[in-house]
């Protein structure tokens, strides 16, 4: 299955339907006042994540859908049926954009979770609504009003605990081959990775983490060098970015200057996924002596002013690899994950037409001693009836 992380689609929410002029009309009642019904409320536009789902490729080609309109009023004050909704299941961990003004409606970080992206057009008045002791019989009634429509863009963002940053063959895919039973593709050859892939490590009987393999990123990559930083966006939820690099790389560039390059490209894609929890693991120790690769490692955190631990392995031999993993999962039991965009409620939406029915009823309003009442006839036997009192 082709790896779909974005996907640009139009929703559009269903239109109200429009109120209902109408009179009862019955055997012995031919005057029987107003008994136009409202229109039904247009339908909603929901996305809902779901967990058996992990692309976007389900919108690659079908790019529009639209909620069902409401139905118009009818007479003998009958409503019209509210429009159908619409939920087009996602991947857990997509987020949804306004395309058009780049606002981030919300994220979906849980399965089942929901959330109103398009909400439907309100209602239509019927006569029976404009009615009043001036205004016996009205024409008055109201049109539904349009749902709301927009360009939406669907980003997908992998849930993972862990993320691998590194230059291409520093040893990404080889590592989460060694730590869990995903199986992405390894060869000697830069950007063997095309898109990310997801492992998952088991360390014990009850503890386990998510890891995320994204393609390694060169010099310029953020000007789109290479494959570019598109795919860092996975990283964005992860709690600790594991940042492998080749302690002998075959090319015989200094591995300082790769990780420095791997710095840059972070802060210039993003200062807060720069400033997130990163870990230095040298990488093909078994090249080497012992002692030859502390030594270098040595020399490559004093080029780089690293302070902080670091760890040696070997992704192919598997040396020194459990230990790394153990104390992953360690920081992750001490650093729960943080709560995530919450759900965007749908009560908590502002939706345009909100006062639209209080403007309308506000504009046929009648003043008592201006106006007056068009169809009434003194014949009329259902008019106001006087009583006198002695």
């Amino acid at each position: 299955m082709k790896f779909i992380d974005e996907s640009l689609i139009r929703i559009e929410a269903g239109d109200g339907g429009n109120g209902c002029v109408s009179f009862r009309r019955e055997k012995f009642i031919p005057k029987g006042g107003p008994d136009g019904g409202d229109g039904g409320d247009g339908g909603d536009v929901y996305l809902q994540a779901d967990e058996n789902l992990n692309t976007l490729i389900d919108y690659r080609f079908n790019k529009r859908f639209a909620a069902e309109r409401g139905e118009n009023g009818r007479s003998s004050d009958c409503t019209g049926r509210r429009g159908k909704d619409i939920i087009l299941p996602v991947p857990v961990g997509t987020r949804a954009i306004d395309n058009d003004t780049k606002e981030t409606l919300g994220d979906l970080t849980q399965h089942g979770q929901k959330m109103l992206v398009a909400k439907g057009g309100y209602h239509g008045l019927g006569n029976t609504r404009f009615k009043s002791s001036v205004n016996r019989a009205p024409r008055q009634k109201t049109m539904g009003t349009p749902g709301e429509k927009r360009d939406l863009l669907l980003e997908l963002m992998l849930l993972a605990d862990v993320g691998m940053l590194g230059f291409p063959n520093a040893g990404k895919s080889t590592f989460i081959r060694a730590v869990s039973a995903a199986k992405p593709k390894v060869a000697d050859y830069p950007f063997t990775t095309l898109v990310p892939s997801l492992g998952v490590v088991k360390v014990d009987d009850s503890h386990s983490f998510v890891v995320a393999d994204i393609p390694g990123l060169i010099e310029g990559a953020a000007d789109g060098a290479g494959l570019g930083i598109r795919f860092l966006k996975h990283l964005e939820r992860c709690r600790v970015l594991i940042h492998l690099v080749d302690i002998a790389p075959i090319d015989g560039s200094n591995p300082a200057d790769n990780v420095a390059i791997i710095e840059s490209e972070l802060f210039q894609y993003s200062e807060k996924l720069s400033e997130k929890p990163r870990w230095l693991v040298f990488n093909k120790i078994d090249t080497m002596s012992d002692e030859e690769a502390e030594e270098r490692a040595r020399e490559i955190a004093e080029q780089l002013g690293w302070e902080e631990d670091y760890y040696f392995i070997s992704a192919a031999t598997g040396k020194n690899v459990s230990p790394l993993c153990r104390d992953i999962m360690d920081f992750i039991i001490a650093n729960p994950r943080e709560a995530e965009t919450q759900q965007v409620a749908p009560e908590e939406v502002k939706f345009k037409w909100e006062d639209y029915h209080q403007e309308r009823l506000a504009e046929h309003q009648f003043d008592d001693d201006e106006d007056w009442d068009d169809d009434w006839s003194e014949e009329d036997d259902e008019g106001i009836e006087f009583i006198y009192k002695p």
